[in-house]
């Protein structure tokens, strides 16, 4: 949720009874701790930080966030082992992103309090494994005594209870948060989420870090150095610097890295983040009391 999950969308998402994460992976130290004092000053509910671990400054962003006593920390993209422990001496709950049961048991022996088994519908950065949702969970929860949150191609509240169906202990929703007034990503991103259908979106950049993105021009020329067999050099040089935040934030649909879920082809419009959390809690409620 780069350039998307700012303070007014954790904190929107906090208010109206789920978890809001604030998404670090865009922002320097100062800007993360400018997100979360003003989470902390819009909600009295909890709310969580996801940290990329590959991030450079990682241990300035460590640093920020166990100084302003963020309860809950979600890491992903790395080894959870570097800073699971320093977090837990704090009293930080951490949760770590797997796109495999191999690094579920990993992130369990490192001292994860649960783990998000994200599957290969999810966007942004992905596994190469390209494992779904479907049979990513069960696996997942056979393999580890944790909680277990599903993540990937979840929207609407039929398919959180699907997730439940098969162990999950809970849900984590991404892409239907970027189609909301809170999230801080550009409207031109919003609006191209909404028009977006099947087949619209494809992971893509497997040699570099595989990211699941809608087509567009950037899109077409990454295809197109794939299929020459580009280098990772290569492919990193049209990657360039600050083509996420072209694309997300700025709003350059064709040029600019449009990274959401296959999920998008179900979401239909923009609604405030309040809404989106009670329609998809009271869609789940009237399907499972419609089985019981």
């Amino acid at each position: 949720m780069i350039w998307a999950s700012g303070w007014r969308l954790a904190s929107a998402v906090s208010n109206a009874g789920g978890l809001g994460i604030i998404g670090a992976g865009s922002m320097y130290p100062d800007v993360l701790r400018e997100h979360i004092q003003k989470c902390k000053a819009a909600t009295g509910k909890p709310f969580a930080v996801n940290l990329p671990l590959l991030y450079p400054d990682i241990d300035k962003h460590i640093q920020t966030i166990i100084e302003e006593k963020v309860p809950i920390v979600f890491t992903s993209a790395g080894n959870p082992k570097t800073w699971t422990g320093k977090l837990k001496e704090q009293g930080i709950i951490v949760v770590h992103v797997v796109s495999s049961s191999k690094f579920a048991v990993k992130a369990q022996e490192a001292g994860c309090n649960a783990v998000v088994a994200e599957g290969f519908e999810a966007g942004g950065h992905n596994g190469r494994e390209e494992t779904t949702t479907m049979v990513l969970i069960p696996a997942v929860c056979n393999a580890v005594s944790i909680p277990v949150i599903a993540a990937g191609g979840i929207a609407t509240g039929r398919q959180m209870l699907a997730a439940m169906v098969l162990g999950a202990a809970g849900v984590q929703v991404g892409s239907r948060f970027v189609a909301t007034p809170e999230a801080s990503s550009h409207i031109n991103f919003k609006e191209a989420v909404v028009k977006a259908k099947e087949g619209d979106t494809q992971l893509s950049l497997k040699k570099l870090t595989p990211v699941r993105l809608i087509k567009n021009t950037f899109f077409e020329q990454v295809q197109l150095a794939e299929d020459k067999c580009a280098s990772t050099e290569e492919l990193q040089q049209l990657l360039g610097r600050g083509r996420a935040k072209k694309g997300m934030f700025e709003g350059d649909l064709e040029e600019g890295e449009l990274e959401i879920g296959q999920v998008s082809a179900i979401i239909n419009e923009i609604k405030p983040a309040r809404e989106v959390v009670n329609e998809i809690w009271g869609e789940y409620l009237s399907i499972l009391n419609g089985l019981k």
